[in-house]
């Protein structure tokens, strides 16, 4: 299936009645937008775990994250379109998450709650998560994925294809991060753009999303319900006491069939 969140677009593959062997290579082929069908994430969905399924996530570059707010989001729509349901449960490697219809087409997932401390997030060394030792004083988060959150002034001034990547890869953050620059456009909104690790620039990022509200409201910016406004379009994000809830639109674009010939190419 072809879906997105907010433009940020995923391949997702149901291995529930069929196992797949997801290697690198065949992430990275089916991810190529000339000779694949092109993707943000791909997710794989699996009959296992106490949940109703069990999502794996790819990037673009055939590294796996623990989360993917978006992609989550979209198979949760996915799932109770298909069982009628009102509510579910996901197991992740980032732990369980759940899942709920809010009506007229809106999906919530909950991201559970976000990593401070600097050895979760992970980060190289003890250091306070708040304000990073780093050019603009950036916030550390993790929502099972590591984030990477500037303030400014002006989020759509900062030139991201090359600020992202320059910080992707800091030295702080031994497995990589996800990039974000955010502007206060009021007590309860924020105007945000991502570099995602392992992909580049997205329109959309569900877990930047929810890293983001998180440093906002620990740095005293907003409170802990916002409003973000991506590239691609708008999300909810509520941090409660049970966790970070996200709230949002999704898009199941098609269905498809990868051919034995692809499949074969991309051993």
């Amino acid at each position: 299936m072809k879906m997105h969140g907010l433009g940020n677009d995923f391949v997702v593959l149901d291995g529930r009645a069929r196992e797949f062997d997801v290697t690198p290579a065949l992430a990275r082929a089916i991810a190529d937008r000339h000779r694949g069908v092109g993707f943000d994430q791909l997710a794989l969905i699996e009959a296992r775990g106490a949940g109703d399924a069990h999502l794996t996530f790819y990037n673009s570059d055939g590294s796996t994250s623990a989360a993917c707010g978006n992609a989550t989001r979209c198979i949760a729509r996915f799932l109770m379109d298909e069982t009628g349901r009102d509510s579910l449960t996901l197991t992740t490697d980032r732990g369980t998450l759940y899942g709920r219809d809010m009506g007229d087409g809106i999906t919530s997932v909950n991201m559970g709650a976000p990593q401070l401390l600097w050895n979760e997030i992970p980060l190289a060394e003890e250091m306070d998560t708040l304000e990073l030792p780093i050019e603009g004083v950036p916030t550390a988060t993790g929502m099972g994925n590591p984030h990477c959150t500037f303030f400014v002034p002006d989020a759509e001034a900062i030139p991201l294809a090359e600020f992202g990547p320059r910080y992707e890869h800091h030295p702080l953050y031994p497995e990589r991060t996800n990039v974000q620059v955010a502007s206060v456009i009021g007590p309860d909104h924020l105007r945000m753009r991502v570099w995602e690790r392992g992909v580049g620039l997205t329109l959309a990022s569900g877990s930047s999303s929810c890293a983001t509200a998180v440093a906002a409201a620990r740095r005293g910016l907003t409170g802990r319900r916002v409003t973000i406004d991506l590239d691609g379009g708008r999300l909810q994000i509520d941090w409660r006491d049970d966790g970070v809830w996200m709230t949002g639109g999704t898009s199941h674009v098609f269905d498809g069939v990868l051919t034995a010939a692809f499949l074969d190419s991309a051993r």
